[in-house]
This record gives C-alpha cells, structure tokens and sequence, in this order.
C-alpha cells in the first residue's frame, strides 16, 4: 500500500511550511492540495515580521526579495478629520520593521521549490482529502480524490490537518469544536490602484461603515464589515448602490469603481472564531485554522497558523523519525501554541463586541478622534505606544524560530 511517514493535508502556509521543515529533518512527507494551483482571490496576502525573520534563518530570504511586494511600516485609520496611526512597525526590533504584502501563491510556490529541494518531499495537486482510515480508532492514512475522479488511499504514521477552516481532516475525527459567536461578515473586492494613490494599509470607519484597504500593487484589496448573515439581504440592492458607498468613503476612488461590475466581484467572507478542545487525537493533529479559525482582525491567522507548523516540525521530527510518535508528543504542540491562539481569538472578539458591532449598529459614532475606543486615543496621544500593536500583529505572542535542522545558509536558498 502507498505510504508516508507524515501526510500533511492542506497546501496553504501552514501546510507548505510544514512539509519543507518536516523534509529538511529527512522525514517522509507527502502534501495533499485539493487545488491545481495556488491561485486563489482573496486569500490572506501578509508575510507578517516574524515570518520574513524565519525565511532569513531557512536560508530564503534573498529569495523572498526577488518576489515582488510592497511593504507596510504604519497602520492608520482614517476617520472625518484625517488620517489616526494605530500602529507604528517602524518600532519593531530586529531586522524586519514592516509587513510585506505579496500575492499568497507567489509565497507558497517559493516554499514549494524550496521543498521540492529536499529528496524525501512530494507535493500532490488536484489531489482531494475525502476522508481518513481509521484502525483501532487510530488515524493511519487518508482517502483522497485523484483529479480523474478515482479514489486513492494514502497510509502514514500522522496525518496533519492544515486544510482551513472548512478542514475536512476536523470533521473527519471526533475532535470537538467550540465556537464563538461574531457580529459580523466580510465582503472583499479589487480595485485599481493608480501610482499616486496612498500606499500601506488601512481603514476607514465613518457614517457607521468600516472599510479596510490594502495596497497591493497594481490594485487595493478592500474589506468592508457587514453584520452577520446580511450578505443575501444586502445583495437585493443594486451595484450601483454600493459603489456610492464606497465613494462616500473614498471619493477619489469614483474614477474607478465601475470595476465592481455585478456582486460576482464582491466576495463574502463568513467571519468565524472557533477552536478545537483538542487538537489531535491518536494518528492525527490539526493547526493553523483547522484548529483555530481566527477573525480577519489584525489579518493574524496566516501568522499564527505558520508559528504552529514551525513549533510542530521541531516537536515532532525526532519522534517521527524514530517511529515513536504517540499522543504524548501531540499534546506537547498543542500545550506550546494553545496560549497564542487563545489570546489572540480572545482580542478579536472583544474588538467585535465592543467596537465592530457597535459600527455596524450605529451605536458607535467614531466619525473623529475624540470619540473613539480610549486604547485608540492613547495611541493618539503617546505615540510610541504604537509600537506595542504592531509587535502584537506583526511577531506575535510567541514566535518560533527555525529548528537547526532546517537552517540554511542564503547562498543555499532557491533561486
């Protein structure tokens, strides 16, 4: 029967960061995506400070700089009177004092080639996860969909799920899901960006609307909050009606909102924030979303699903490569990154109930900076206090570095 040692299911960045560590220990590893390729709108496009830091140590960080990105140094918010900083990554230590904002597959491939380096690594596409095999109550392989439609059957000694939110690997156990309630949806669309447009990113909150815009280059990746389960009922509107929203708030983007064409290019995103009780179980472990679905808040889940791959590669390899893998060593990743996520999904639901649902209500007017949240108006007011949101988003809680192992030197990184 086909065979792995590690079956990792997902080729997002928790999956491919995964399958290059778990490779450069000289472990088996074999990565499942259900796509053809990495192309996909609307995923998280941030390579947050404490990612770039972990590239340089994998030796992929002259790599990095060849893919074309921007940068983001400052996080403001733009209200009546004018433009408010919240955050401020130019105070960060180290290295790396911004965010680069770069297109989600140019990320994974580069990962990928990296991967693909490493003799004991293979990358499967158009490949489905339908289910998982299960002996004795233990997970020792998955079933999948090869792209003819045939069934295959893959047997490893861990199964990992990195397959989001919707992760089949989850529903497939008896792992059980707490969620917490949100107040709100996401819709996210493309518009043009012209060279002398402002660059960064940002939001602007006024007249109980908040919209986010991300500079990407040749466009802005905008975000607006919706309250929950609106999406069909707002739909009823015409097009038309939502572009003035948007020039409401960004009026020297009138020029180009017709590229919003019909409500096909205004995406939803169902905001959720949800985690596992336990993250594994005998055979299988979950990280990144499909174990803690995060809110768009701070735009933190792809960071915190990548710290999760890192922190599972050194835990496990050793384990792994002996054959020794029990739950023991399953619980030792979820004992590390339980604290991080839990924080971090504890944040965001605050800021949904006392701040996101409060605009979209209209029983916040935030329209200036005297009335907005009394932690935003410190940052106003003592600006070097900025720099403590921008460590929170940008490092995060508890980074990981990575395991020596899997260090290389730049000359050895992919072209």
């Amino acid at each position: 029967m086909p065979k792995t040692t590690c079956c990792v299911v997902g080729g997002g960045p928790a999956g491919m960061m995964l399958g290059l560590l778990l490779a450069r220990a000289g472990i088996e590893v074999t990565v499942l995506e259900k796509h053809g390729d990495f192309l996909r709108d609307f995923r998280g496009d941030t390579v947050h400070a404490s990612t770039l830091t972990l590239l340089d140590e994998l030796g992929l960080g002259p790599a990095f700089e060849r893919v074309p990105h921007r940068k983001v140094e400052q996080v403001y918010l733009a209200l009546d009177q004018g433009l408010q900083p919240i955050g401020d990554l130019r105070r960060l230590p180290g290295r790396h004092q911004h965010i680069a904002l770069v297109p989600q597959w140019d990320f994974l491939d580069l990962l990928a080639d990296a991967a693909r380096e490493e003799p004991t690594f293979e990358l499967r596409m158009n490949t489905e996860v339908t289910g998982l095999i299960e002996r004795d109550r233990k997970v020792i392989g998955v079933d999948y969909r090869n792209p003819d439609g045939s069934a295959g059957h893959l047997y490893a000694d861990l199964v990992v799920g990195c397959d989001g939110r919707s992760s089949v690997v989850r529903d497939r156990t008896r792992l059980r899901v707490r969620s917490y309630g949100t107040p709100v949806d996401v819709w996210w669309f493309r518009l043009p960006r012209h060279e002398d447009d402002p660059s960064g990113a940002g939001g602007r909150v006024s007249g109980g609307k908040m919209f986010v815009l991300i500079d990407q280059g040749a466009f802005f990746q905008v975000g607006t909050i919706i309250p929950k389960g609106a999406d069909a009922e707002l739909r009823q509107a015409s097009i038309a009606t939502f572009r003035n929203e948007v020039v409401e708030q960004f009026p020297w983007l009138e020029d180009r909102v017709d590229a919003l064409r019909d409500w096909n290019d205004v995406k939803l995103l169902t905001v959720e924030i949800d985690r596992l009780r336990r993250w594994y179980d005998d055979g299988v472990l979950c990280i990144g979303d499909a174990a803690h679905a995060m809110s768009p808040v701070g735009g933190v889940g792809i960071n915190l699903a990548i710290q999760d791959a890192v922190a599972t590669a050194r835990l496990l390899a050793e384990p792994l490569r002996d054959g020794k893998l029990g739950r023991e060593d399953l619980a030792k990743v979820q004992a590390r990154r339980m604290w991080p996520a839990a924080v971090v999904q504890s944040a965001q639901a605050f800021i949904h109930k006392q701040f996101l649902r409060r605009v979209t209500t209209g029983a916040a007017d935030v329209s200036d900076a005297t009335k907005l949240p009394a932690p935003l108006r410190l940052l106003q007011r003592f600006p070097s206090l900025q720099g403590i949101p921008a460590y929170a988003v940008a490092i995060g809680l508890r980074p990981e570095h990575a395991p020596d192992f899997a260090r290389r030197e730049p000359e050895a990184a992919v072209a």
